[in-house]
């Protein structure tokens, strides 16, 4: 596994749009806001020339958009951190440039949409990427410890993360944009049957909604990461930002027939975005339900990997040690 190099004092962080911009006043007070907070902590920050543009939840076109990315995979930047998240980054991927990519290993930091980018460049091609933040939540006045964490671990701090206290379920009215999330709901990590858990593994995931659509094209390299790290065993992690149970469950049967839990050793899910059934599922009962019962394997659910902050920042590609007792859980990265 590659990982690059993190940030330091004066380094360039290129933030490209390659899937939405800006669509509201609000979002471009946040861009703007987080360009000169990461410049008052030292660094230099290159803004996508899209990045104010939005049109069908699109930066711009999907060629302009890969250009823009292979440009800043060329650039002296040491961090990519994707603007925000969308729809439509899928689009891009047949005009990357991956040998770029290869060429110069950099950081790529994303959530949500841009995992149709972290995700092919650490199966496919063995680089590390980290699914956390979007640049554009930096822009809030008042950084939460997600934040501070995220932080720390781009500049090489691998801290060990703790489950956060509270998470906001459901999204409030922003005026400025730059207002912190309303965090009133009491945090639980949970376990089907209210086990222990503690496992050790090789870490990838991410938005569960992207990975369905990338799994078994050219773009997904899961089969030969797998054999790749099949002796640490795998953990996956998934965000599910709008899937109902019953998708969930068709999902992983088709993830299951593309032999992605292989050499599964454990499975996270993040709080879903949206709690929905029309047969009456909640969470376990969807995964008791579903593939995932025959692999005899540690589930973890309502996590704090999710579309309703706070988000742990994820190392993709990294060795991870996960507890959950409780109702509470950690996570610690090594780089190997």
């Amino acid at each position: 596994m590659i990982y690059p190099k993190f940030l330091k004092e004066n380094d360039l962080i290129s933030v490209p749009a390659p899937s939405d911009g800006a669509d509201c006043e609000q979002d471009i007070n946040c861009f703007n806001n987080s360009k000169l907070k990461f410049e008052k902590m030292g660094y230099k920050v290159k803004l996508s020339e899209n990045i104010f543009n939005s049109k069908m939840a699109r930066s711009a076109d999907a060629k302009k958009r890969a250009e823009e990315l292979n440009e800043m995979f060329e650039d002296e930047s040491s961090l990519i951190f994707c603007a925000g998240g969308g729809e439509f980054l899928v689009e891009i991927l047949p005009y990357i440039d991956f040998n770029k990519i290869v060429k110069r290993p950099k950081w790529v930091e994303g959530f949500s949409d841009p995992t149709g980018i972290l995700f092919p460049i650490t199966t496919k091609y063995d680089i590390s990427t980290i699914y956390g933040n979007n640049f554009k939540y930096f822009g809030i006045e008042n950084y939460d410890k997600s934040l501070k964490d995220n932080l720390e671990i781009l500049k090489g701090n691998i801290i060990e993360q703790e489950n956060y206290e509270l998470y906001e379920n459901e999204r409030t009215v922003k005026i400025t944009g730059l207002e912190s999330d309303n965090y009133t709901e009491k945090v639980v990590w949970k376990t089907i049957n209210n086990e222990e858990v503690s496992i050790n593994g090789r870490i990838i995931g991410g938005c569960f909604d992207i990975i369905t659509e990338l799994a078994g094209t050219k773009y997904d390299g899961t089969k030969d990461f797998n054999e790749r790290y099949k002796n640490d065993g795998i953990i996956w992690y998934f965000d599910n930002c709008e899937f109902s149970k019953e998708q969930l469950i068709r999902s992983l049967w088709k993830l299951n027939e593309l032999e992605y839990f292989k050499y599964t050793k454990g499975i996270i899910f993040g709080r879903n975005g949206v709690e929905i059934s029309n047969i009456g599922y909640d969470m376990e009962n969807a995964i008791k339900d579903s593939v995932l019962a025959k692999l005899n394997v540690p589930i973890i659910y309502d996590a704090d990997i999710s579309h309703k902050s706070p988000c742990l920042t994820i190392i993709n590609g990294a060795i991870a040690t996960i507890e959950c007792k409780n109702g509470k859980g950690k996570i610690k990265f090594e780089l190997k």
